[in-house]
């Protein structure tokens, strides 16, 4: 293995906001995509929410669109900002998981809370990465829009696992 400068393996953990954008966009979109799909495969008391996590997807697949768009953001967009730890988890989690054709409300729950957890960890480090402005704003928003998903979810899913839904 070639030997390699001291600034290399910190220049490796970096990244762009740019970037970062994208993969958040891709993240949202393939969950989306598997919501939308999966809404027809679900029992009937948990299609609502199926589709509901669909529909806010779609509304973070539009922010991170519309912030990529903004021309007054192209300087700060190739920043370069740590890599978040849970940046390889949030990687993972674009590609979505194949549950089957009737997949039980237990599993449902227990994949989308991972996502939410995850989502929540990556917004939540990039709100802490950026400085004050547009970016820090909606990583904020989005980490604690993912928390209260999050929450709902696992008042949910204690309701179903404990009442003997499953």
């Amino acid at each position: 293995m070639p030997h390699r400068p001291d600034g290399y393996h910190q220049m490796k953990d970096l990244t762009s906001l740019r970037e970062v954008l994208e993969l958040a966009t891709k993240f949202e979109i393939t969950a989306r995509d598997f919501y939308t799909d999966l809404a027809t495969k679900v029992s009937k008391n948990m299609r609502y929410l199926v589709e509901e996590l669909a529909t806010e997807e779609q509304e973070h697949v539009e922010l991170f669109s519309a912030m990529l768009r903004r021309k007054d953001l192209a300087g700060t967009l190739d920043i370069k900002v740590e890599r978040p730890a849970s940046d390889r988890k949030f990687s993972d989690c674009v590609h979505a998981p194949d549950l089957g054709e009737n997949p039980d409300d237990q599993t449902v729950l227990q994949y989308a809370l991972k996502r939410e957890q995850i989502a929540m960890e990556q917004y939540r480090t990039l709100a802490e990465e950026t400085e004050p402005g547009p970016l820090h704003d909606l990583f904020q928003f989005l980490a604690n829009e993912e928390a209260e998903h999050k929450n709902e979810l696992e008042v949910l899913y204690y309701e179903i696992v404990h009442s003997g839904g499953v």
